[in-house]
């Protein structure tokens, strides 16, 4: 992924308002981003522990989504799976998150959800470059490039979803 400044992120944004977007917290640290081992830029809200945000290439161009989590601790005993990267975590790596549809459809409150590691952290853990607490990464025999193009193929998906304005 190329370096992405401010501005770039938060014009972005297809699920919220243009004040939302200017007023959301970036990620501290921008610059210092691995963005040549990412495929997407994912990160929590410090100051809000149930909103995350996402902004990915898509169809040519920069797609930014608000995501919700719900305030609800997992147990720890047992083991999720990511529905972007694969990456197996204990209970609380994987959180629920929700996005508003874009459009019409989102301002009538019809949301998509998926299944992802909740620091948003797939790409690095696709490639190696972090480690999912308690739960080992299983070995795959896909190379790391077919790895990669299933995770950017399963945030595609998702994305279209977000931004399909009806209730499908």
């Amino acid at each position: 992924m190329q370096p992405l400044s401010d501005p770039e992120i938060r014009a972005s944004f297809v699920n919220c308002s243009k004040g939302e977007a200017r007023r959301l917290n970036l990620p501290r640290g921008l610059a210092e981003l691995p963005w040549e081992s990412l495929d997407f830029l994912g990160w929590r809200d410090q100051g809000a522990p149930d909103r995350a945000y996402l902004v990915a290439p898509y169809q040519g161009r920069l797609v930014g989504v608000t995501l919700r989590s719900p305030m609800v601790r997992r147990s720890l005993t047992k083991t999720n799976v990511c529905s972007l990267c694969i990456t197996a975590h204990a209970g609380s790596g994987v959180a629920l998150l929700a996005a508003r549809r874009a459009g019409a459809a989102g301002r009538e409150g019809n949301t998509v959800g998926t299944y992802v590691c909740a620091d948003l952290a797939c790409s690095l853990y696709v490639r190696g470059l972090k480690k999912s607490t308690l739960v080992t990464r299983p070995d795959e025999s896909l190379p790391l490039e077919d790895q990669v193009a299933r995770t950017v193929l399963n945030l595609d998906a998702f994305l279209a979803r977000v931004l399909t304005d009806t209730a499908a």
